[in-house]
C-alpha cells in the first residue's frame, strides 16, 4: 500500500520542480552567477517549510516508518567537513547544471543524459558507504 502513496508523492514532487522550473539548467546558472533569486527563493521556501513540517510532526506525534517517535539530535558543527562537502556538492551540481533533487524528474522529460549524472551519483555513494569506516567523522 505504501508504494502507490510514495509514486504519487514522487510525481507530485516532480510537477512541482517542473512548474517552479527548479529542473531548470538556464535558472539553476543564473543561481550560481548570482544574477536570479529565483532559485534562492524556491531553497529557502522548502527550508522554511520543512523546519514547519518538523516541527509540526514532532508536536502531532507522529511516529518513523518503524514505529519509533520522531527525533532529531544536535550535532557538532564541524566547519572543515561542511567546507569540503558543501564544495564538492556545489562544483558536481554547477558542472551537470542539474540540482540532485529533481534529477528523476529531468529523466521523465526524457533527457535522457542525466541518467549519466544519476549513476554517477550513486557510484559516488556506494564508494562513501565502503570508505566511510576508514574515513574521520
Amino acid at each position: 500500500m505504501k508504494l502507490p502513496i510514495f509514486a504519487l508523492l514522487g510525481i507530485f514532487f516532480g510537477i512541482i520542480m517542473t512548474k517552479s522550473e527548479a529542473v531548470s539548467w538556464y535558472r539553476i546558472q543564473e543561481m550560481f552567477h548570482f544574477d536570479s533569486f529565483h532559485m534562492y527563493g524556491i531553497i529557502g521556501t522548502a527550508v522554511v517549510f520543512g523546519a514547519v513540517a518538523i516541527l509540526l510532526l514532532k508536536r502531532m506525534g507522529v511516529q518513523t516508518v518503524e514505529g519509533q517517535p520522531l527525533k532529531l539530535q544536535a550535532k557538532q558543527l564541524q566547519i572543515p567537513r561542511l567546507l569540503l562537502g558543501g564544495t564538492m556538492f556545489g562544483l558536481g551540481w554547477a558542472m551537470t547544471g542539474a540540482c540532485p533533487g529533481p534529477l528523476y524528474t529531468l529523466v521523465g522529460h526524457g533527457i535522457w543524459v542525466i541518467l549519466v549524472v544519476i549513476a554517477s551519483a550513486l557510484i559516488g555513494t556506494l564508494t562513501y558507504g565502503l570508505l566511510k569506516s576508514k574515513l574521520p567523522h
